[in-house]
């Protein structure tokens, strides 16, 4: 693995030691590079630099550019207005700084300087319930963030914390005793489908059951008590609804194209051994106090609509446990037991109080110190294409899996007709319909800062045109089809040769990769990958467009230094989108 400085690291060190020599009494000073139109970068520090020390900045970055020698690296400096550095690299730094890339199976993209272990808690389905698109950015989101950070060499453990406890049980677990058949399976093979369709009548006749009958709706109440207790017949029924509905979860994460392990999923019930210490620790600490029968942690600046303190309840007065407990319960045996320096929960923005005060009130506890980081990655809802909260026409909430399948019969429909052009087998044209309507769904999600709503639009999603994962496929797709047609000329890095302007935007966009990356992962930010990998897309299709690959007019060397842009593209393309989770087809 080698390690490669992008030319903004280069160009930014060789500006600060020349502010540095220039300005000795400026010490180590920021030059604020960034990307320029009028050049390749700006360096605007010279502006603060000259305010902190009372000089002319465009004096000062005229030295600046006395102790800047032109060379292999920057091709020329200009300074313009009140003191602002422009910057122009050559052409020979940006083919051989991608020729290191290239070199490197990770694109020259280094590992984070001090990685840590992230606990990140996505992809939190309920048992016996159906899950919908509710539950669609969660785990959308969670895995992309899992890829990512493990990219940067972060260790990462997942958490799904499976909501599979709770006196719903009672009612369930005591239908299932009285009518024993109600979870047999017609063969040895259980689909999703058979599971789901098998808990959702379950739940539906112990419902109607519950609210009609008075003495079933008692015994149902004790049988919670049982399963608390931890009654061996009550458990074994519990696991039941846990085995199937995971039968059920597992085959809508395997449509999301999504690996969710077993040992990863830790539900409510894992907690349950740890809930007593933990309401005993907040009490004996004088974290948690007493409050109307209940155990409750106040703050002063948590207050409800009438101005009175809104406690988090960690037992309620019946002695039942609230969700702080499992949540406080958790923190501890994942700092404790997990050694994670960082706490990330993929969880809906409408959660963020509970999260605040479940933190709050570890910090006081002392379960969590000041080295670790607890954080939620909130997100916002998905919304119908009229800007209202995501329902089906009779107002029920969308079946993930409905969701799903529509987009891939959509996608499939938009591969079948470019794909007879190009001669896809039905086998190609099924298995790009599921890469590009999965992608597309996913690509929607994490093209959006997670924090905002956004609009789901399958005909937008599945569109060739615009900031869509299909866009990116295509680019990548179409690089492939060059290389099918290359014979036997192959991809070499030309430094000596003039890049035009395409190939110059090109490559400089292709040598912030490893930039992005880091930022996405500092900032739990996918969104700012997927700009990044648009961006991509459509300048390699200016570049496809002006600059012929396979007939380049300057010969041999010309077409090999093309054909090397185009492999680094698709490599950087496929490496992207697969942090995000999403695959790149060969043919579309």
């Amino acid at each position: 693995m080698t390690s490669v400085p992008s030319l903004a690291a280069t160009v930014n060190q060789r500006v600060a030691d020349a502010l540095s020599a220039a300005l000795p009494e400026a010490g180590a000073a920021d030059p604020l590079l960034r990307r320029s139109d009028r050049a390749d970068f700006q360096a605007n520090g010279m502006l603060a630099l000259a305010k902190k020390l009372k000089g002319n900045p465009r004096e000062l970055a005229s030295q600046v550019v006395g102790q800047l020698a032109a060379g292999d690296v920057i091709k020329e400096i200009e300074v313009s207005g009140p003191g602002f550095l422009n910057i122009t690299v050559s052409d020979e730094a940006i083919v051989r700084t991608l020729a290191a890339r290239a070199a490197d199976d990770r694109l020259g993209v280094p590992y984070a300087d001090n990685p840590g272990t992230t606990v990140i808690d996505y992809a939190q389905p309920n048992v016996a319930k159906e899950m919908h698109v509710g539950h669609l950015r969660s785990a959308v989101i969670g895995a992309a963030m899992v890829e990512i950070l493990e990219f940067t060499g972060e260790k990462v453990v997942r958490r799904h914390h499976i909501g599979d406890w709770g006196t719903q049980f009672g009612m369930l677990i005591q239908y299932l005793i009285e009518h024993p058949h109600e979870l047999d399976h017609k063969s040895d093979e259980t689909s999703g489908e058979e599971a789901m369709s098998n808990l959702n009548r379950l739940y539906k006749a112990s419902r109607a059951l519950f609210d009609s009958d008075e003495e079933f709706k008692d015994r149902a109440r004790r049988r919670v008590v049982d399963l608390q207790a931890g009654d061996e017949e009550t458990l074994a029924l519990w696991q039941r609804f846990v085995d199937e509905s995971k039968v059920y979860f597992y085959s809508v994460f395997n449509k999301l194209d999504m690996e969710i392990r077993d040992a990863d999923v830790v539900g409510e019930s894992g907690y349950n051994a740890m809930l007593e210490e933990t309401c005993r620790l907040l009490e004996e600490s004088g974290v948690a106090v007493r409050s109307d029968g209940a155990l409750c942690v106040f703050f002063d600046d948590v207050k409800g609509p009438d101005g009175n303190p809104t406690p988090l309840i960690v037992k309620k007065s019946n002695g039942g446990y609230g969700y702080a407990a499992t949540d406080l319960s958790a923190i501890r045996d994942r700092v404790q037991n997990l050694g994670a320096t960082t706490l990330l929960y993929v969880v809906d923005a409408r959660q963020s109080l509970h999260f605040k005060m479940v933190f709050e009130t570890a910090r006081r506890a002392g379960w969590l110190g000041d080295d670790v980081e607890p954080v939620q990655l909130a997100f916002g809802t998905v919304l119908g294409k009229d800007g209202k909260p995501f329902k089906t026409r009779e107002g029920e909430t969308v079946r993930l899996v409905d969701l799903l399948d529509e987009a891939v019969d959509r996608a499939t429909a938009v591969v079948r007709e470019k794909g007879e052009n190009i001669g896809l087998t039905e086998q190609e044209i099924t298995e790009n319909g599921f890469q590009v309507g999965i992608g597309a769904v996913k690509y929607a999600d994490l093209s959006t800062s997670a924090s905002r709503d956004y609009k789901f639009d399958l005909d937008q999603m599945v569109s060739l045109n615009g900031d869509t994962s299909v866009y990116i496929q295509y680019a990548y797709a179409r690089v492939q089809s060059i290389f099918r047609r290359a014979g036997d000329a192959a991809p070499k890095a030309h430094p000596e040769l003039e890049l035009a302007p395409a190939e110059r935007a090109l490559g400089l966009h292709l040598d912030q990769f490893g930039e992005v990356v880091a930022e996405a992962a500092a900032g739990y930010e996918p969104h700012k990958l997927a700009a990044y990998l648009y961006q991509l897309a459509s300048l390699y299709t200016t570049f496809y467009d002006q600059c012929p690959v396979l007939k380049a007019e300057g010969g041999n060397e010309q077409v090999e230094n093309r054909l090397f842009l185009c492999e680094l593209t698709a490599r950087t393309l496929h490496r992207g989108m697969a942090l995000l989770g999403i695959r790149t087809p060969e043919r579309l």
